[in-house]
Order: C-alpha cells, then structure tokens, then sequence
C-alpha cells in the first residue's frame, strides 16, 4: 500500500528501541511510520517517499543529525524536521534551529509533547501553503510570477493544466524572459513540489563535463575523477530536473539523452551499473529548434521528446501593461539592499520605462531598477536616473501597444500621471489602500492626488458599481 503524504512521518535513530517506541505512539495517534537506524538513508529514503514530517537524531555514527538536517534543507525547504537530542547543550540547540529545524525534543521523549510538535510542524506546513495559495490570488501572478495581462494570464493558465500531469515540457523564450522562473513555479505547483527541484545551464558547462554534471561518473572514469560523483538525473530523482539552453547540447549528449527519456535509466561515466531515476524533465530554449532540426544541428526524435507541450513565454515588450507592476516589485525588494533613498517610482521615469523596448527582457528591467535605486537622491526614481539610451528615447518602440493612456512623449506627463492613477482605481474598484500599495505612495500624496487630477469622486462611484 503506497503512504499517505499527509500522514506519513520518518523516524531516524540508531536506537531501535527508540524507533519502535515512536513508531507505536504515531500510528496509535493515525500517523503512518517508516523507520531508519541512520541520517544517510533516511535522507535517500526522501527521493522515493514524501513524508510530512521527519523525527531525526542528532547523534548518529557517521554523518551526524545535523549534518542530514543541512542535506535535508538544500534539497527539502518546506519539509518539517524535529531534532531528537538527549544532548540538552544550549549550543546544540541553537545549531539546530538554525539549521532550520522546526523544533527539538529531548530524550527521553515526552509522548505528549512529541505529539503536540508533530501535529504544529504539520498544521505549519498547510497554514504555510494556504497562505502561498491566498497570496497568488490576490496578486493574480501564479507562484511568484507577476502578469496580468492576457498573456501571461493564458500563460497562467497552461500553467494550471500542466501542474496537474507528468508531462514533458519545452519552456521558449527571449533571453531574459524569465524561463527558469517558469519552471519553478511549474514544479511548486505540481504533485512534485516535495521533491528536488535541479536546475542546470547547459551553456555554462563545458562540453567534456557535461555528461559527468548529468549523470555522475564513477571513480577514476577521467582524470581528476578522484571519487565517485551524484549526476544531476540522480538528483533529480522524485522531483524534477530543468536543462536550461538545450538547444547548447552536443550530438553526443543528445543522443545520451534521448535514451534517458526513453528508457528512464543511464549509466555514470566510467560505470556499469544500470541506475533509474523517476524525474520529470522541464527544459527551455531561446532557440527555434523546429528550425535547428531543419538544418542538422538538433535530433528530431529528441526534440519531439522534449516538445510533448510547447510552452512560449512572452517577451515583455508584448506585454507592456505588465512593466509597472514588475518595476514596483523590483524597487520593494532591492530598496533596502541597496540603502537606496528612492522607495517608489516617478510617473515620469515609469512612463520611460513602459515605452522601452526591452530587449533583455524581465532580467534587463530588473537590472535597471537596481542601478536606478543606486544613483537615485530623491524619495521616487526619476528620469534622470535612467540609463542614458533610455532617456534619450533609442529603445523606445512604435510596434508595441503602451498601456492606455501612457505615451512616450514625455510631454503629457500630466496626463499620464492621471491616468496612472485612474487605472489604479479602476483595477481595485476604489479601494484606496490598495492603490496606495500599488503606487507605492502615502496616504497624504494619494488624496493630493485625487484631489489634483479631480478624482475623489471616482472611489464611491467604484465602490456603487462594485
């Protein structure tokens, strides 16, 4: 009988005794058990099963609890782990927790309490991902990912299907675009999400390694193989396994991967041994492979492998109306990195960076809006502190629709504050707390605001509509 997830709980001691005690008091209590006498396997034990909770020891032969703990917290960020000690040293515990363990229990173990942490740890981990559900509704992104516009929003919702299945997906894009990000969200959203999520860059791993990064090798294979290496499809094992720029990859990697898609085994260079991997493959391209498998650079029966679901991201060019809520997001998360004394973003420069044409995409505006909260002196980003093609309009562009009532001249200023804000309004039906978190301004500025461009009256009239 496969385990519940819900209810499934690893216990790792060296103790049998131990393990028998807790295994009994968890499955009295409705919980399902899977015991371990080391740290090492139950870590293995991770990539096969997915437990909503681990009791680990800390003192073990070998690599210690805490050790295991690190492991576990790399690979499993969510996952709930309770240290077991009968070592009460402050400093052992303090090491624990920040490991990022959920909690300790000293031996002996208090069967009362042992219970009320498991049951905290796991209405923790639901509490935490019904607040992640609560938050991508009210932001309408999906796990991070913020759009709303059409076609993210038919993104969004490719995205939905694909979550619910094990299928193959090919992630295209412009460079820039956000394509890993893509992926992730892809496999937080899936039946995966407990699993590793491994990513590499085929591009940035030179070709005589590439083979030894995605499927390990054996001691010695080559030289400088002084021991045996983990391959990323290893790794990947119960979760999934993102190659980014795939179409970099060698006719001979190619070829190894095809069998790995086919067959769900491969060996380690320099190895014999036949090893399986349940993983899901996500991988992303900036290149058009139907084109490079016209011209001979790229294996058609690889390529139809990775296509099951062809999945194309938009440039941000084509999807303009996104662009503030992107830059507000930048500004929020690197103002305080950065000491910067701007926390906000002037109409003026937001209207600059709607009518650029970003040929870098997502990365390129988030580049920018860094360097802008360097050099900024004032409260909002201005003009001033935009790179200078920008300013000078090069980049800006004709073919793109600009959201309604922002032009590239930046002589309707005016007019393109107001309606900054009147779509702010519209967007939140008249809330004011929430258009001030939008645009990121006081209290005092916004009436100022409404008061200015003659809107106050337009809040009740969205709260009647509504």
């Amino acid at each position: 009988m496969v385990p519940d997830p819900e209810k499934l709980v690893f216990v790792a001691d060296d103790d049998p005794a131990v393990c028998a005690l807790v295994g009994r008091w968890l499955e009295l209590a409705g919980y399902e058990t899977i015991s371990f006498q080391s740290g090492e396997a139950c870590f293995q034990a991770l990539f096969e099963d997915d437990p909503a909770a681990v009791l680990l020891d800390v003192e073990f032969p070998g690599q210690s609890g805490l050790e295991i703990l690190e492991l576990i917290r790399s690979s499993h960020p969510h996952l709930p782990v309770i240290m077991l000690t009968g070592d009460e040293k402050v400093e052992t515990v303090v090491r624990a927790m920040r490991c990022g363990a959920f909690d300790y229990l000293t031996k002996p173990l208090d069967r009362g309490r042992l219970l009320t942490t498991l049951h905290n740890a796991m209405e923790q981990l639901r509490l935490s991902a019904r607040v992640a559900q609560l938050e991508r509704e009210v932001s309408g992104g999906y796990e991070g990912i913020i759009g709303d516009s059409p076609a993210m929003k038919q993104v969004f919702r490719q995205l939905d299907r694909l979550s619910r299945s094990d299928v193959t997906v090919l992630i295209r894009g412009e460079s820039g675009t956000g394509k890993e990000l893509i992926a992730r969200a892809l496999h937080e959203s899936g039946a995966r999400k407990r699993g590793p999520f491994v990513a590499v860059n085929s591009a940035a791993i030179p070709e005589p390694l590439l083979e030894s990064e995605l499927f390990g090798h054996e001691r010695g294979a080559f030289t400088g193989a002084v021991d045996r290496r983990i391959g990323k499809f290893e790794e990947a094992n119960r979760g999934t396994i993102f190659l980014d720029e795939i179409g970099e990859l060698s006719p001979v990697v190619q070829a190894r991967l095809l069998r790995v898609l086919q067959e769900r085994t491969f060996n380690r260079v320099g190895g014999s041994a036949t090893l399986k991997s349940d993983f899901r493959l996500l991988s992303a391209t900036h290149r058009n492979l139907a084109k490079e498998v016209e011209e001979g650079r790229f294996r058609e029966d690889l390529y139809f492998r990775l296509a099951v679901f062809d999945l194309e991201i938009p440039a941000l060019r084509k999807r303009p109306e996104d662009i503030p809520a992107i830059a507000l997001h930048f500004v929020r998360q690197y103002a305080g990195v950065t000491n910067s004394a701007a926390h906000a973003i002037s109409p003026a420069a937001l209207q600059m960076l709607v009518g650029w044409s970003w040929p870098g995409n997502v990365r390129e505006l988030q580049n920018v809006i860094q360097r802008a909260l360097v050099v900024a002196d004032a409260t909002e980003i201005q003009p001033r502190d935009l790179p200078e093609k920008m300013r000078n309009g090069a980049g800006t562009t004709a073919n793109s629709p600009l959201p309604d009532g922002v032009a590239a001249d930046t002589g309707t200023l005016e007019e393109a504050s107001r309606n900054l804000m009147l779509q702010a309004l519209e967007r939140h039906a008249g809330n004011a707390s929430a258009v001030m978190r939008e645009l990121n301004i006081g209290r005092a500025r916004f009436y100022r605001m409404l008061r200015k461009y003659d809107l106050e009256s337009r809040i009740g009239e969205f709260r009647l509509a509504k």
